[in-house]
């Protein structure tokens, strides 16, 4: 019997679309498809050919800036300027691509430097790994996609493709993209499992040269620990990203970041600032300046321009933020603002200050439109609390002492700490990546083209050359 997946608008739940759903047939088609593409090197994409399908897909997604952006906001509950940013991210990661295929290759190992290595030289090429399956969250339908999928292409890697349920509509038109612009339909193909049980015989099946994971924590590790032996992964998991704000901070500029950060895309962000960690010299105020941002930010429709924050991603989900935030209240945190439903898909953007150490907004990823301000009197506990947690993300400090903000990089458990910045920031040429249990592996165009091959040595020996 065939299954169907049913998209709906998270903010008013129009049915946007009704899919096929996956078999195991269809499933393994598409591995026995992807593996069979990669097993015959004399059918492999040519440079050049994937050089100018990506080209093309950058310009296309360019033409239809506007309805891609629309279609992220509708599914997704991001604001449509968001989405904007989200689409135009997606033609950057494909020139980027394009730019690392142009200018990285392999090297050159020296050689004829002792009696066992004379007469010879040797040198590194790249190829791709295998088959690339990628599978991908709700948050950031298109870009996320375009993040798993084009360094496939730019390697020269079939890939598979299994997004979100909530949000797949953007990753087909990703896909579709590509076909347009040249690639071959079997180079990039979709899946739509209606189950986790066929997630993961996708993921495990030994045809499987790469697996990219972006999602919850829990998940992600269980996938990974079926993967079959000789699979390479990177998995991008949450954090509960910590800021520390000094009592030199400059707060008419850390303010508007800072709400940027925690209120962004209603805080569904694996970096989103959720626990600041205040000097208790300026917590209160800190805790006052958001909650005076909050007010001016506008909750809605995402569809609309005015829109700053859009729904939380389910119902249920919604229920769970309040739940947190009721929790912490009762538990002795003081509710500067929001604090409440504005609707079954909206919630207030939220500012706590000093709840409970053990509160679930101080120990878990809240992925809601909710801040924690923490205050302190020494810095270094600060740094300890900041650390207490088996996550490791991204961080900042805000500050305006260079010793201090030294000192708060050199301490902070982290994969990246920014100075005077929000932990949300992100360019996608720059390394990204999780730590302990936020994830394995380095994201970030480049750096997930390096993941995705393998780099192959020739060593020549030549009479000639001694």
């Amino acid at each position: 019997m065939t299954q169907t997946i049913k998209v709906h608008a998270p903010f008013d739940g129009e049915l946007l679309a009704e899919l096929t759903a996956s078999s195991d047939q269809d499933i393994e088609e598409a591995l026995a498809t992807a593996h069979a593409l990669y097993r015959d090197r004399k059918g492999w994409l040519k440079k050049s050919h994937r050089i100018d399908i990506l080209k093309k897909a950058a310009t296309l997604i360019g033409v239809r800036r506007e309805a891609l952006a629309r279609l992220v906001a509708q599914e997704s509950g991001k604001p449509y300027k968001d989405a904007l940013i989200e689409v135009d991210r997606g033609v950057d990661c494909l020139h980027i691509c394009v730019e690392e295929m142009r200018t990285k290759a392999g090297s050159v190992i020296p050689m004829d430097l002792n009696a066992t290595s004379a007469g010879r030289i040797a040198f590194t090429q790249h190829e791709p790994i295998g088959v690339v399956v990628g599978v991908s969250a709700f948050n950031h339908p298109f870009n996320l996609v375009v993040h798993q999928a084009a360094p496939a292409i730019a390697v020269g890697a079939p890939v598979i493709i299994k997004p979100a349920a909530k949000t797949p509509l953007s990753g087909y038109a990703f896909i579709e993209i590509l076909h347009e612009a040249g690639l071959p339909k079997d180079w990039a193909q979709i899946v739509l499992p209606h189950d986790n049980e066929q997630v993961a015989k996708l993921v495990s099946d030994p045809r499987v040269g790469f697996f990219s994971f972006i999602g919850s924590a829990a998940v992600g590790w269980m996938l990974r620990s079926k993967l079959a032996a000789g699979t390479r992964c990177a998995l991008e998991h949450g954090g509960v990203a910590p800021v520390i704000v000094a009592h030199d901070a400059d707060l008419d500029m850390a303010t508007p970041r800072l709400a940027r950060g925690g209120f962004w895309h209603a805080g569904q962000a694996c970096v989103s600032v959720q626990r600041v960690f205040a000097d208790r010299r300026v917590a209160r105020d800190v805790a006052d300046r958001l909650a005076a941002a909050a007010a001016k930010m506008v909750v809605g429709n995402p569809v609309l321009e005015t829109t700053e924050i859009g729904p939380i991603i389910s119902h249920q989900e919604n229920n769970r933020v309040h739940k947190w935030v009721q929790d912490a209240v009762e538990g002795g945190a003081e509710l500067v603002c929001g604090g409440y439903k504005i609707s079954d898909s909206c919630y207030s953007p939220t500012v706590l200050l000093n709840p409970a150490r053990d509160s679930d907004v101080m120990r878990k990823e809240v992925f809601g439109p909710v801040i924690c301000v923490y205050s302190f009197d020494d810095i270094d506990q600060a740094l300890e609390e900041a650390n207490s947690l088996p996550f490791s993300f991204q961080a900042a400090v805000f500050t305006q002492n260079l010793d201090t903000a030294l000192h708060c990089y050199r301490q902070l458990d982290g994969t990246a700490v920014m100075v005077n910045e929000n932990t949300l920031f992100r360019v996608d040429w720059m390394p990204f990546a999780g730590a302990k249990h936020s994830g394995h592996g380095v994201g970030g165009i480049p750096y997930t083209m390096h993941e995705m091959q393998i780099e192959k040595m020739m060593v020549w020996r030549s009479d000639v050359l001694n």
